[in-house]
C-alpha cells in the first residue's frame, strides 16, 4: 500500500516533469494578464469579497486611521477648536476624531467653534456610512456559502470489468449533507488544428454516475475509458507531452445554509496513477454500524492488471 502525505506528495508522484500549472489543486488560476487595461481597485467591492482576511482586516485598519488622521489635520488647520484639548496637540485632534467618528463622546473634548462643529458634522455623517458599508461587508463575506469538499490527492487509472477507468475520490467533510450533489469533470489539454492553430481545448468527461440525490459519504467518481472518451489511447507520457488537466467542479445544495454552494479540484498528468486503486475506507463495527476511515482516503494499492 501506498500512503500519501502532504510534504512528499510531489516526490512520490511525480514520474515526468511538468511546467507551472495554470489551476492549483482547488482550481484557482494562476495565470498572469498582460495588457489588461481592468485593475482590482475598479471593483472594490469584488476586490474586498475575494481579498484574504488578514488583508480585508488590514485594509480596514488602514482606512480607519487615515479617516482619523485626516479629520485630525482637518481640526488643527480649525485652530483651538476643541474644548480641553491642547493647543496644536495631534493627537489630542486624532483621539478627539475617533471619538466623533465612534459617537463615542465620552464630553472631556467637544467642539466649540463653527467651524470645529461643522466638522464634526460632517465627520459624524461619514461615521455612519462607513459603519453601515463596514457592517455589511462583514456580513456579505460571511454568509458567503462555501464547501468544505475533500478530493483525493490522486486520481487512479485501473480496469473495471476490463474497461480502464479514471477514479478519484471526493468527501464531504462537514457533518451534514449536500443535496442534489452533480459532478462535472472536464480534460484540458494542448491541441493543434489542421491549420497549425494551437489551443488549449477543454473535453467532458462523461461520469458513470455524475449526480448523487445525497452526498453524506464518500463516493468515488469513475470515468470509462473507451472509444468515445477524450482519454482514449492516451499514456502517462502522453498526457505529460499534452499538459493535461483534469479539472472538476461540484455543484450541491447545502442543507445546513440552504443554499447552493460549489467546490473544485483539478489534476495535473503528473497526479495521475496508472495501474493503482484506492484502497477500501469502508468496514463495519462490531455492533453493526458502518464506519469511514478517512485517514485512508488518500492511500493506493498497485493492480494486477494492465489498464493501458
Amino acid at each position: 500500500m501506498i500512503r500519501f502525505r502532504r510534504p512528499r506528495l510531489r516526490q512520490r508522484v511525480q514520474q515526468f516533469p511538468s511546467p507551472t500549472r495554470e489551476l492549483s489543486r482547488s482550481g484557482q488560476a494562476s495565470i498572469v494578464r498582460l495588457g489588461e487595461t481592468h485593475a482590482d481597485w475598479q471593483d472594490p467591492y469584488h476586490l474586498l469579497l475575494t481579498i484574504s482576511w488578514p488583508g480585508f482586516l488590514a485594509l480596514l485598519v488602514l482606512a480607519y486611521l487615515a479617516a482619523n488622521t485626516l479629520f485630525a489635520l482637518i481640526y488643527l488647520a480649525g485652530g483651538d477648536g476643541i474644548a480641553n484639548a491642547r493647543a496644536g496637540s495631534f493627537l489630542d485632534a486624532f483621539f478627539f476624531s475617533v471619538q466623533t467618528m465612534a459617537s463615542i463622546g465620552y464630553g472631556a473634548m467637544y467642539p466649540t467653534t463653527a467651524y470645529a462643529n461643522a466638522v464634526v458634522t460632517v465627520e459624524a455623517f461619514i461615521g455612519l456610512l462607513g459603519l453601515a458599508m463596514g457592517t455589511g461587508m462583514m456580513f456579505a463575506r460571511f454568509s458567503r456559502p462555501t464547501a468544505r469538499v475533500l478530493f483525493s490527492r490522486v486520481a487512479v487509472i485501473n480496469s473495471r470489468n476490463g474497461v480502464p477507468t479514471l477514479a478519484f475520490r471526493a468527501a464531504n467533510q462537514r457533518r451534514n449533507q449536500i443535496l442534489e450533489a452533480e459532478l462535472r469533470v472536464s480534460l484540458l489539454r494542448n491541441e493543434i488544428t489542421t491549420e497549425g492553430q494551437f489551443l488549449r481545448r477543454l473535453h467532458t468527461l462523461e461520469l458513470v454516475r455524475s449526480q448523487t440525490p445525497i452526498f453524506a459519504l464518500p463516493l468515488t467518481a469513475m470515468h470509462p475509458i473507451d472509444e468515445t472518451s477524450p482519454l482514449y489511447g492516451l499514456t502517462a507520457e502522453s498526457l505529460a507531452e499534452i499538459e493535461a488537466i483534469i479539472l472538476i467542479t461540484l455543484i450541491g445544495f447545502d442543507e445546513t445554509v440552504a443554499q447552493t454552494i460549489y467546490a473544485r479540484h483539478s489534476f495535473d498528468a503528473a497526479e495521475i496513477l496508472w495501474d493503482m486503486r484506492f484502497v477500501d475506507i469502508f468496514s463495519k463495527l462490531p455492533d453493526g454500524r458502518r464506519s469511514v476511515d478517512y485517514s485512508r482516503f488518500h492511500d493506493v494499492v498497485p493492480c494486477n492488471y494492465s489498464a493501458k
